[in-house]
């Protein structure tokens, strides 16, 4: 349990220890991270939780490091499910040293209270939730589950677009697939994917039996070459997915980990209706795409991450570390 300390003045404060530590740990690395890259570290200091960048783990084609503070966001969404599922909520300062580029959040115990069922749902998720790369079936998404996507990214202050109708997905798949052959023109960046490639049981990155089939030229939405595997000739891998785009008002660090914790409220949002999703980062990570995709939208904010949702047959989850080398 959380341990009671005396302050200066006399007055006592709650303070998280070590088992609190491990609790939002072993919840926070749950989170999805480009590349399955992993990029945090959890720390406990003057009874605070703090999660940082990893930054042997900050991949140097993240634009920016925009990727590992997505990732870390998520990670503190997880943690932060985790402490109030125990009755010792969080309250959560974002990049509270600016000097200290890589903390990206500190926890500190807020009033102890019993978790809502809406924690408790969403917590009981976080085991089950992962990145889906096959195709999804052709059973839309009801539209009652739809609202409640959008509704948990404006909980965490973000925006959620659905993309309705032809135009919309027709626009989208361009400017995706554009991104994608820059990137894949882009040396560097092939050559890091690769490296976060794995054949056998590693503890990070996405095995190749994780992987979506490869490619075709009909294929809607671009993939990652995660594997070797083809599918029948002439196959649509998914004809019409639902796609949605996540962002948020700015586009500075804080903004990026705020982000994060938005995008893991809506997977793990996901996961308990029963949908299956992945993330679709191209566009992204390209600036002219993402431009393009922010005036596609209508939106004055940035968006920062796309997501596929759909009901599928069940993947693979890809692995995670053990918990001792995340904590710091």
């Amino acid at each position: 349990m959380s341990r009671i300390t005396a302050m200066p003045s006399g007055t006592a404060t709650l303070a998280y220890d070590e088992s609190d530590l491990r609790l939002a740990a072993q919840a926070g690395i749950r989170a999805p991270s480009l590349h399955n890259s992993q990029p945090w570290l959890f720390g406990l200091r003057d009874g605070a939780i703090e999660i940082r960048v990893d930054p042997v783990r900050r991949l140097a084609t993240g634009r920016a490091g925009w990727a590992a503070r997505v990732a870390c966001g998520a990670a503190v969404y997880n943690a932060r499910l985790a402490l109030a599922a125990a009755g010792r909520p969080a309250v959560v300062r974002l990049h509270p040293e600016p000097a200290d580029r890589d903390l990206v959040a500190r926890l500190t115990p807020g009033r102890p209270r019993p978790a809502t069922y809406a924690e408790a749902e969403l917590y009981a998720a976080v085991p089950h939730r992962y990145s889906n790369r096959g195709p999804f079936w052709a059973e839309p998404v009801p539209a009652e589950v739809r609202v409640a996507l959008m509704a948990a990214a404006r909980a965490e202050s973000a925006w959620l677009d659905l993309l309705v109708g032809t135009t919309a997905l027709t626009a989208f798949s361009e400017i995706a697939h554009g991104a994608d052959r820059v990137l894949r023109r882009d040396a560097r960046y092939q050559a890091e994917l690769a490296t976060w490639t794995h054949a056998d049981h590693a503890g990070d990155g996405v095995p190749v039996r994780a992987g979506a089939p490869l490619p075709e030229p009909q294929d809607l939405l671009p993939q990652r070459l995660f594997t070797d595997s083809r599918r029948a000739p002439g196959r649509d891998y998914e004809p019409e997915p639902l796609i949605g785009v996540l962002g948020v008002a700015g586009d500075q660090p804080a903004d990026q980990t705020a982000a994060g914790q938005a995008l893991q409220r809506v997977l793990l949002t996901a996961t308990a209706a029963g949908l299956d999703t992945s993330m679709i980062s191209q566009p992204i990570e390209v600036p002219a795409a993402r431009d393009q995709l922010r005036r596609s939208l209508g939106r004055s904010g940035y968006p920062q991450i796309a997501i596929r949702f759909g009901y599928g047959t069940p993947g693979h989850p890809t692995p995670r570390r053990d918990l001792a080398e995340v904590l710091a």
